[in-house]
């Protein structure tokens, strides 16, 4: 058994959405770790340009590759799709990371904070992956590697915080079981789909672990917050062969969170 090939991804193709910041850009620097070359999508492209610019220098040149783009509408996810056919035939790994969040009181929450995040969190995964699977396609053809979807979900899918977040909670309740409708629609053509439900990491996303990490950790059970490594292994897990066998599962990396709360 060679595990080191099992986890392997040398010479794969990944495209990660929100790739620039937080558990985007941990789960990238996992995929390029172990070989892959990563296309990173984000809405402001100074950002996304100065990440994949660092990560090409750390990685490699022209490891990273920065596709600036909005995918919370089908148009964006067409130009964006257009931009990575300019540099590739083929797509290995997709990771529909790129999301959104928005709080407020049940008897003042706006329509336009539902609309935000439901757009970014549920139909662009859904939008995304139909208009890649041609490329999917083609990249297990070219490899003999089964393709694969990570979605990125989250543990306030599974269980409630505290927090009014309703389109949020709605969204990620979503991405858990649209994950496992397209595994079936899509595991027989060759195209694994999978996600993975994140706890408390550091990110803009959530503030409380990056801001007060020392109280954040105290409420989960392995007594500190998520590092980069526990998110990247993670990816790297589910886009490599050793994951190959799981199908429409959501992986949940939280510390404990959500079996506690």
């Amino acid at each position: 058994m060679d595990l080191t090939a099992l986890f392997s991804l040398e010479g794969r193709v990944a495209l990660v959405t929100g790739g620039s910041r937080g558990i985007g850009r941990m789960i990238t620097e996992g995929l390029l770790a172990q070989g892959a070359t990563v296309y990173i999508t984000a809405r402001k492209e100074e950002a996304c340009r100065a990440t994949a610019t660092e990560l090409s220098q750390q990685y490699g040149e022209g490891r990273c590759v920065a596709l600036p783009c909005d995918v919370s509408t089908t148009a964006g996810i067409a130009a964006l799709l257009d931009a990575f056919r300019e540099h590739e035939d083929h797509l290995d790994i997709l990771v529909n990371n790129a999301g959104a969040a928005w709080g407020a009181d049940f008897d003042e929450f706006p329509e336009s904070g539902w609309d935000k995040v439901m757009d970014l969190n549920v139909k662009a995964p859904f939008f995304l992956t139909q208009a890649a699977r041609t490329l999917l396609l083609a990249g297990r053809e070219r490899s003999g590697h089964l393709a694969k979807v990570i979605n990125i979900a989250s543990i306030d899918g599974l269980s409630l915080n505290p927090l009014e977040t309703y389109s949020y909670h709605a969204s990620k309740a979503g991405v858990v079981h649209l994950t496992k409708r397209l595994a079936v629609r899509l595991a027989p053509e060759g195209i694994v789909v999978s996600a993975i439900a994140p706890g408390a990491f550091a990110s803009s996303m959530n503030k409380e672990a990056r801001d007060e990490e020392e109280a954040t950790a105290a409420q989960i059970p392995s007594g500190r917050i998520g590092r980069d490594e526990d998110m990247a292994a993670a990816a790297v897990y589910l886009a490599s062969d050793a994951g190959d066998y799981v199908v429409g599962s959501t992986l949940t990396v939280d510390g404990g969170v959500n079996i506690a709360r």
